[in-house]
C-alpha cells in the first residue's frame, strides 16, 4: 500500500511551483489517465529521459505524483497522480473564485 503524503505538511507554494511548468502539467494530464513507467512517459515528450525524471521528481516532492512497484514486475516503478494536493489547492482558491462569481452575479442583477 502506498503511503500518501500528509497534505498539511506540504507547502501549497510547492504545489503551485510544480504546476507552473507546462511540461509538468502535461505529465499530470497524462498520469491522470493511467499509471505509467518513466520510460513510457519519456517516449511521449520531446525531452530527454533524465529531464522527464527531473520533472517527475518535482511532482513527487510536491505530493502530486506517487511512484509504486508494478504488479507484474516489482522492479518497474509506475507513476500516477495523487489528487490530494490539487484538491487542497482548490479549497484554498475557492473563496477567491466565489467572490468573483458573487460580484458577477451582482453586476448581472444590477444590469437587468
Amino acid at each position: 500500500m502506498t503511503t500518501l503524503p500528509d497534505i498539511h505538511k506540504l507547502s501549497l507554494m510547492d504545489v503551485f511551483e510544480a504546476v507552473a511548468d507546462p511540461t509538468r502539467r502535461r505529465l499530470l494530464d497524462l498520469l491522470a489517465v493511467e499509471a505509467m513507467p518513466a520510460t513510457s512517459i519519456a517516449g511521449r515528450f520531446p525531452i530527454s529521459q533524465p529531464a522527464v525524471s527531473q520533472h517527475l521528481r518535482v511532482l513527487r516532492e510536491a505530493g502530486l505524483v506517487e511512484a509504486f512497484g508494478s504488479p507484474a514486475d516489482r522492479r518497474i516503478r509506475l507513476y500516477k497522480v495523487n489528487p490530494s494536493p490539487l484538491i487542497e489547492m482548490g479549497r484554498w482558491l475557492q473563496p477567491f473564485w466565489q467572490g468573483q462569481l458573487d460580484s458577477f452575479a451582482w453586476f448581472v442583477e444590477e444590469q437587468s
